[in-house]
């Protein structure tokens, strides 16, 4: 569903990016591990339009997008949950629903059995919940444009042991529903428990593909380039 070939990435004259390639499929779960600073966030930036690549290809359900402006790949749909969430704290719980809005099949009760905490706290305004329901609203947000793949930059980080539980069910409810989700993340156990592949990227170059089962069992690699 989405393929990602031979990407180059710069901010200014930094080469952030290099040659990077990376693919997620229909009802699978991608994640791109590394450290801080690797280039996991510009990678998922660079597929939005958010980062302008230099070169390379981005190819999303037979088309390419790495042309596209920002607006436009959303519309082709490509979802994105940023790292800092971007809610709108001022409006409700609901209203952050619907500004997201869109035809299709995701509907507010549909998030909301999803994420039954967002349930009850409905029309309370998004300053006062919870970081972890922040982080919900976030993804439910974007659910409700409909998109067939998503994109979430680090979506258990500062979040209590308890909710990224339940942050890793979401997931893979989502990938139950068919939908291709790629994830940036830190969080080795997080990963571990909702990921089909893998990638580890390390100063802006892919230096492992393969599956999570592969990864798990080469220790070496795992510590080499993620600490665990």
């Amino acid at each position: 569903m989405l393929w990602v070939r031979d990407l180059n990435t710069y901010y200014g004259r930094a080469h952030i990016l290099a040659d990077l390639a990376l693919e997620v499929r229909k009802g699978e779960v991608a994640v791109l591990l590394g450290r801080n600073g690797a280039g996991k966030s510009t990678t998922l930036k660079s597929i939005m339009g958010w980062a302008r690549p230099r070169s390379g290809e981005i190819v999303f359900d037979g088309r390419r997008i790495d042309r596209l402006p920002t607006w436009r790949i959303a519309r082709a749909g490509l979802g994105y949950v940023p790292e800092d969430r971007r809610i709108f704290t001022d409006l409700s719980v609901m209203e952050n629903l619907d500004v997201g809005r869109q035809r299709g099949g995701w509907s507010a009760d549909r998030v909301f059995a999803l994420f039954p905490n967002l349930a009850e706290a409905r029309d309370r305004p998004a300053a006062r919940i919870s970081g972890g329901e922040q982080q919900m609203l976030a993804i439910a947000r974007c659910l409700m444009g409909n998109p067939s793949c998503i994109l979430m930059d680090e979506p258990s980080e500062g979040l209590a042991p308890l909710i990224v539980d339940q942050m890793a069910a979401a997931v893979r409810a989502l990938k139950l529903s068919g939908a291709a989700v790629l994830l940036s993340e830190q969080n080795w156990r997080f990963a571990a428990a909702v990921a089909d592949r893998a990638y580890v990227i390390e100063k802006g170059r892919i230096r492992f593909a393969g599956t999570m089962a592969e990864l798990a069992a080469d220790g070496t690699l795992r510590a080499r380039y993620l600490a665990v």
